[in-house]
């Protein structure tokens, strides 16, 4: 029996990243549907009082030096700290909308990850981004233009404030069958309820 897991994510978190890869993995091994929810993780932050990290430098230091090297080669994938980080993801949050609108959210976000945590690109910057839809083959221009639309930015923030009402605090969060799962170090977690089903 499939299940189905909601995965509110934010691409400027370098730990979205690696539950994003980790996620792919777990659907080829489990009957697991991920649904994406973009979200604006600014926004959850403001509204939940959090903040990131890296804010604390003794934890950001080693978060990005131990933590999050140890679960990129857990889990067997690539991960550089993005030199421009922290980057403005607003308008990469709205193109997620906008690709899942258009039946190409796969190819998009795979490529977006991979562009901010393998190959260091400064996704803030439209050119860039542009460039670099476009060399995957998506239609930049097209997604670009759809991503403005007052209906997608309304559903963004409409996600936004969902997910924050729901308890978000942070991304990635995740609910399987209702429990909820802060951080990609707990899909240990999701793995157990995935076995257990």
């Amino acid at each position: 029996m499939s299940k189905s897991l909601e995965f509110y994510f934010d691409f400027g978190s370098p730990t979205t990243y690696l539950a994003h890869k980790r996620l792919q993995q777990l659907s080829e091994q489990y009957a697991l549907q991920v649904d994406y929810v973009p979200v604006l993780l600014g926004g959850v932050f403001k509204a939940s009082g959090n903040s990131s990290p890296v804010t604390v430098p003794a934890k950001g230091s080693y978060m990005l030096e131990h933590d999050l090297p140890r679960f990129a080669k857990r889990y067997g994938v690539p991960l550089h700290f993005n030199p421009h980080f922290p980057i403005n993801t607003l308008n990469l949050m709205r193109g997620a909308i906008a690709a899942q609108r258009l039946g190409c959210f796969e190819v998009y976000a795979d490529v977006v990850f991979d562009a901010v945590w393998v190959e260091g690109k400064d996704m803030g910057d439209p050119a860039v981004v542009a460039a670099t839809l476009e060399a995957a083959g998506l239609d930049a221009n097209g997604l670009m233009a759809a991503s403005q639309e007052p209906d997608v930015k309304a559903a963004l923030l409409a996600n936004t404030e969902g997910a924050v009402e729901r308890g978000v605090f942070g991304a990635p969060t995740l609910f399987l069958d209702g429990a909820m799962y802060f951080g990609q170090d707990r899909l240990d977690f999701v793995e157990e309820a995935l076995q257990a089903s």
